[in-house]
């Protein structure tokens, strides 16, 4: 049967994608940032996950105020970058796992979750730039499937409903009888607010605690609300919700391969953890 094998957090700030196009891995205020990342790559080239949940919030590129579905998941064969505006070069398209992808929605549904399925789906940076860092020259990249989740339009999912859909991925995974390997991302913040009187604001001790619960006390992080995220990591921190979704799919206990935190990468509160599955 499938196993989730690890779980993978990162931040997907677009400037990052600018910073990868033109290649300023060993800039000064850049390499802090880079430098964390060939660990998990060194893992993933050994491990080798046949498949990648990635769990991001869409930035207008499908969704906007209009319509902004709290959970959506693809289901197509493919999913493709499109020019959003900041300058990113567009990338070749990601394959995807249109057969597990319905197997998730339908497990998804049959345990009351409510979702948007897409059977096309565009893919922003919020998506691409985790990809990116972790697969940087695509050898070995796994299929994938995108979780898009509201983080844009109030009321947004509360911590503790990501989580449990998280714990709900991780059985609808543990029940599909192919035997495939799956990484899971949470991608998103840290701690950042882009606008209003707060603007710039960052958070170092409250994104560490969050950093330290996320490894072996999860649960005690979904007592927080999420105004409560807006009052502790910024407008835009609530982004985490995402890191949280990502741990409920993994293994009850996890091993702490590697860690980074670094600011500020375009005033936001930078984290990077390796989560690895109990065997």
């Amino acid at each position: 049967m499938a196993k989730i094998i690890g779980g993978l957090t990162t931040s997907h700030i677009p400037a990052i994608g600018g910073a990868i196009a033109r290649e300023t891995f060993e800039d000064p205020y850049w390499k802090p940032f880079f430098d964390g990342y060939p660990p998990v790559r060194d893992w993933l080239q050994e491990k080798k996950p046949d498949v990648a949940i990635v769990i991001y919030n869409d930035h207008g590129l499908n969704f906007f105020l209009d319509k902004m579905p709290a959970f959506a998941i693809g289901a197509a064969p493919e999913y493709r970058n499109r020019d959003e505006g900041w300058g990113i070069p567009t990338i070749p398209p990601f394959p995807g796992d249109p057969a597990l992808s319905w197997h998730i929605i339908e497990s998804l549904s049959a345990e009351e979750f409510d979702l948007c399925t897409c059977q096309e789906m565009a893919v922003d940076h919020g998506f691409c730039v985790p990809m990116q860092l972790f697969w940087p020259d695509r050898k070995n990249m796994p299929r994938t499937i995108p979780v898009a989740v509201n983080t844009v339009q109030h009321p947004i999912p509360q911590p503790a409903r990501c989580y449990k859909m998280g714990q709900a991925i991780g059985r609808a995974v543990a029940s599909w009888p192919e035997d495939i390997k799956v990484v899971v991302l949470g991608t998103g913040g840290m701690s950042h607010q882009l606008d209003g009187e707060r603007a710039g604001f960052i958070n170092k001790t409250f994104d560490l605690m969050c950093m330290d619960k996320i490894v072996d006390s999860p649960e005690e992080l979904t007592k927080f609300s999420s105004l409560d995220l807006v009052r502790e990591a910024g407008a835009q921190g609530t982004e985490f919700i995402m890191w949280l979704m990502m741990r409920g799919a993994l293994s009850e206990t996890v091993t702490l391969k590697h860690k980074n935190y670094h600011i500020p990468i375009s005033n936001t509160g930078s984290g990077l953890m390796l989560l690895e599955c109990a065997a």
